[in-house]
């Protein structure tokens, strides 16, 4: 049960990072080869649509497994290693709120984009892939660091 547990812990998080490294460095780039506005925003509001589905299910995975596993190891106290386990806590809980202001911000780009007022989907897509994708990239990349240094325990 221990190995299985461990497997889809990791595995949740390969496919959440993963999505994020894809769609970042990979998905956004070649959509700004779209010239027409109404095109490359119907595009990227699918695609980030499909993402944040498609993770939601592994965040709720990792979520449970992590706990289980932090429950089954027993890091409770002031040790080196609960102290581990909270900043992994820290860092998936923060990365869970940003993925939520994700959502929020997707949500309102597609109202404003069936309105036609592609300006303001614009504005509201924007941060997605400056900013908080980037910093989910990143926090979930220390994550998974911070993970192996518990195995190594």
């Amino acid at each position: 049960m221990l190995l299985y547990t461990i497997f889809f812990h990791v595995l949740s998080a390969i496919i959440w990072i993963g999505g994020m490294i894809a769609v970042r460095f990979a998905v956004h780039p070649a959509l700004q080869n779209i010239q027409d506005d109404g095109i490359r925003l119907a595009r990227t509001l699918e695609i980030t649509g499909r993402l944040f589905a498609l993770v939601l299910p592994f965040i709720l995975i990792l979520l449970g497994t992590g706990l289980y596993l932090a429950h089954m190891f027993g890091f409770r106290g002031h040790t080196d290693l609960s102290m581990i386990v909270h900043v992994k806590e820290a860092i998936w809980l923060i990365m869970a709120l940003n993925y939520a202001g994700m959502l929020y911000l997707r949500f309102r780009a597609q109202s404003y984009y069936l309105a036609s007022n592609y300006l303001m989907a614009k504005k509201f897509l924007k941060p997605i892939a400056t900013y908080m994708l980037p910093l989910n990239i990143f926090l979930g990349l220390a994550a998974i660091y911070f993970g192996l240094v518990l195995r190594g325990f």
